[in-house]
């Protein structure tokens, strides 16, 4: 490549990882009103959850473009390489992880007739979940895969967190049946927060990948931070 074409390439890959970000942060921002809209019981910052998700969608196909123009035109390698691959995951996770802060959305207008009482457990949860996300964009804005192990990390806290929400779920179901279409929709809040967790852990795992080169999607943390120390060899 001349020098031209190398800085080129350069503001190409700076204005994908500008689109991600981007991205991330209307992804973010869903989740954040989306729970906000159930906690406050407020169909309108559910309604613009459910308005905004084109505009993730749109830049999901936008940064598609990008990736597959820079395979096909400049053929990356090594950590340019890695970076537009763990770009076209990364995008995936964040555009299902909107569409999930857009069921929150759908869910709590549901509520309407049948609002959920008890929301102190789905509140720590989403608490939880949202600073996952926050890790998980911050690890990726900086490469910082510490941050992005931390993130992993924390996935473990919020399982705990989801199952013990499920069983004070259902406890309340049992107690008063009046109560099912409200914890019905309650549970399904839980769960897509519990995705959305997931889905940070993937862009963590991704984040790792683009700046160590080591791909610990199933391997458990443990064994992950190993690998990235260099006390185990991948061999």
């Amino acid at each position: 490549m001349t020098e031209h074409t190398i800085k080129r390439f350069e503001d190409e890959l700076t204005a994908l990882k500008e689109k991600i970000l981007c991205m991330g942060g209307l992804v973010e921002k869903a989740v954040r009103r989306s729970m906000k809209s159930v906690l406050q019981v407020d169909p309108g910052k559910a309604q613009k959850v459910i308005d905004r998700d084109r505009a993730i969608n749109a830049l999901e196909v936008e940064i598609d473009e990008m990736t597959r123009s820079m395979l096909a035109l400049r053929q990356p390698a090594a950590g340019d390489l890695r970076l537009v691959i763990a770009t076209i995951k990364i995008v995936t996770d964040l555009e299902r992880s909107g569409d999930l802060a857009e069921g929150i959305a759908d869910a709590m207008l549901q509520t309407k007739d049948h609002p959920i009482i008890h929301t102190s457990s789905l509140e720590t949860l989403a608490e939880l979940v949202i600073e996952q996300v926050k890790y998980a964009l911050d690890a990726f804005a900086s490469e910082d895969f510490e941050k992005a192990l931390d993130c992993v990390a924390k996935d473990k806290k919020v399982n705990k967190t989801f199952k013990a929400f499920q069983r004070e779920n259902l406890t309340y179901l049992m107690e008063d049946p009046r109560q099912i279409t409200a914890g019905l929709l309650a549970s399904a809040i839980g769960k897509n927060l519990e995705r959305i967790g997931d889905h940070a852990v993937n862009i963590a795992e991704m984040v790792i990948y683009m700046v160590k080169g080591h791909d610990i999607r199933h391997v458990d943390h443990k064994t992950a931070a190993a690998l990235i120390s260099g006390e185990l060899s991948e061999d």
